[in-house]
C-alpha cells in the first residue's frame, strides 16, 4: 500500500475522532487508517473492530516535530482531532505544509482558526488544502447557514445555534478547557457590518431548535463561525453564534467557573479538575463549588433559569441522575426575498437516544467530520467541481450543502435526521 493511500488521524483515541474514524471507515475500504494518539492503547479496540489490516494504532506526540513529520509524510490526508486546538493546530498545520500533505480538523477555537486563515498564502504556495472547522459547530453549522441564506436575495443577519446535552460522566479535558474558554472572556463577533468584541456568554438570544428542544435561550459564544462567514457575507449586519448546554443550569455552572479562571481565582487545570469531579459525582472542593453556585445563582437572578429548575437540577445531580440527551444545530438567516423581508431556517430535526448522529456531542461532531473527510478526499463537495484546490478553507468556502448532506448519508445518517427547513 502506498503512502498516498493512508489517512492519518491524530487524537484518534478521543470520542469525537473515534466516531469520525468509524463512520469514515464504513464508506472507504481502500485507504489504510493510521490512528495516532499520545496514548494509543484506547485506540486498540477500534483497530480490532475494523477489518483485519485496515488500521494500525501508533503512539505520537504531535509536538515531536520529527516523529510528526515521519508519520504524516506522503499521506492522502491528515485529520487532527486532538484539542484544545489553541495548542495543537499550529504544529500539525506547519508540518503538513512542509510535507505537502492535505490537512483537515474540527477546530472550534477562534484564535487558532484565525492563525490558520493567516497561512492561506503559504498553503497556496505549497499547493496544499487546509480545511479548518470541519465538525458540528463550526462545520455543519456553516453549511446550514449557507443553505438557509441561499433562499434570500440579500442577507442581513445570520444566527447560528448549538445545544449540547447531558453527557455525564464521559467528557474529556480538552472539551472542558474549550468550554471554560468560551464561557468568559472576549467574544469576537460580527455586528453593524464589522468585527466587534463582546463578552462571551453575556448576550443572549432565543432560537427555535429542533430535536424536541423548541424555543431555547442561548448565549453568544466565542466560536469561529462569526469570523469566517463574514468573508462570504460581508454586507451582513450581524453574524453571531449562540450556544448552550442542556439542562440550563449547566450553563450557569460553566459560566461561574469560566469567570473564576478569567479573574485569576482558579487555574484552568483546577477548574477542569473540579468539573471532572462533578461529572463523576465526586466532591470537587469548596473553591470550585462556590464559583459554580455563583454562576447558577446569577442565572436565576437574570431570569435565564427558574429557581425551581436550578433546585431540581441540584437535587437530581445529588442523586446521580442524568437527563436524556437533547441537542442539535440551527442556522437562521434574515434578509429580503423579492424585495420583501424574509427568514429562512435550517436545523437538525431529531436528537437523543435512538438517533444515528445527533445523540451526543461526539456523535454529531464525528459524523459531520467523517462527511467532510469524504468530500476532501474525493473533491465532490466543491460547488465548481474543482478538487485540485490549495489554500485555507472554512466549510462555507468549499463544501456545497447538497454535497455535504449526501456525504452524511454516505456515512450512515438517515436523511430524516440531517436537515429540515423553516420559514
Amino acid at each position: 500500500m502506498t503512502a498516498a493511500q493512508r489517512v492519518v488521524f491524530i487524537g484518534a483515541a478521543g470520542e469525537m475522532c473515534r466516531i469520525a474514524v468509524e463512520r469514515f471507515a464504513g464508506t472507504d475500504g481502500e485507504r489504510h487508517l493510521v490512528l495516532c494518539d499520545i496514548r494509543p492503547e484506547p485506540a486498540d479496540p477500534l483497530v480490532r473492530k475494523l477489518p483485519p489490516g485496515r488500521a494500525t494504532a501508533r503512539e505520537l506526540d504531535l509536538h515531536d516535530r520529527s516523529a510528526l513529520r515521519e508519520t504524516i509524510d506522503g499521506a492522502a490526508l491528515v485529520v487532527l482531532g486532538a484539542g484544545p486546538y489553541l495548542r495543537t493546530s499550529e504544529p500539525v498545520i506547519t508540518a503538513c505544509l512542509e510535507a505537502g500533505v492535505p490537512y483537515l480538523d474540527f477546530d472550534d477555537d477562534v484564535e487558532s482558526t484565525q492563525h490558520a486563515l493567516s497561512l492561506d498564502a503559504k498553503a497556496r504556495e505549497a499547493g496544499v488544502p487546509v480545511y479548518v472547522g470541519c465538525g458540528a459547530s463550526p462545520g455543519m453549522s456553516n453549511i446550514l447557514a449557507v443553505d438557509a441564506a441561499s433562499e434570500l436575495d440579500t442577507v442581513e443577519t445570520i444566527d447560528l445555534g448549538w445545544v449540547v446535552g447531558d453527557e455525564r460522566p464521559d467528557v474529556g479535558r480538552a472539551v472542558l478547557e474549550h468550554l471554560l474558554h468560551i464561557t468568559a472572556g472576549d467574544c469576537l463577533t460580527w455586528e453593524h457590518g464589522g468585527p466587534v468584541v463582546h463578552d462571551s456568554y453575556v448576550e443572549t438570544g432565543v432560537l427555535p431548535m429542533g430535536g424536541g428542544l423548541g424555543e431555547v435561550l442561548l448565549y453568544e459564544t466565542a466560536h469561529p463561525e462569526p469570523v469566517t462567514l463574514p468573508r462570504r457575507y460581508p454586507r451582513a449586519w450581524r453574524i453571531r453564534c449562540l450556544g448552550g448546554l442542556d439542562p440550563m443550569p449547566f450553563n450557569g455552572l460553566a459560566r461561574g467557573l469560566g469567570l473564576a479562571v478569567q479573574n485569576g481565582r482558579m487555574t484552568t487545570a483546577e477548574a477542569v479538575d473540579f468539573m471532572q469531579d462533578v461529572l463523576h459525582h465526586r466532591f470537587g472542593g469548596t473553591t470550585g463549588l462556590r464559583h459554580a453556585l455563583s454562576g447558577m445563582i446569577g442565572q436565576v437572578r437574570r431570569g435565564e433559569s427558574a429557581a425551581r429548575t436550578t433546585a431540581a437540577f441540584l437535587v437530581s445531580s445529588a442523586f446521580r441522575r442524568r437527563y436524556a440527551w437533547r441537542g442539535g444545530l440551527l442556522a437562521r438567516a434574515t434578509g429580503t426575498r423579492d424585495g420583501r423581508p424574509a427568514t429562512a431556517v435550517r436545523r437538525t430535526p431529531r436528537s437523543g437516544p435512538g438517533t444515528y448522529a445527533v445523540n451526543s456531542m461526539g456523535g454529531l461532531t464525528g459524523t459531520a467530520c467523517a462527511a467532510f473527510i469524504l468530500l476532501a478526499l474525493d473533491g465532490s463537495g466543491a460547488p465548481d467541481g474543482n478538487a485540485a484546490r490549495a489554500g485555507v478553507f472554512a466549510p462555507e468556502d468549499w463544501a456545497a450543502p447538497e454535497a455535504f448532506y449526501a456525504a452524511l448519508e454516505r456515512v450512515g445518517t438517515p436523511r430524516s435526521e440531517i436537515v429540515e427547513s423553516l420559514r
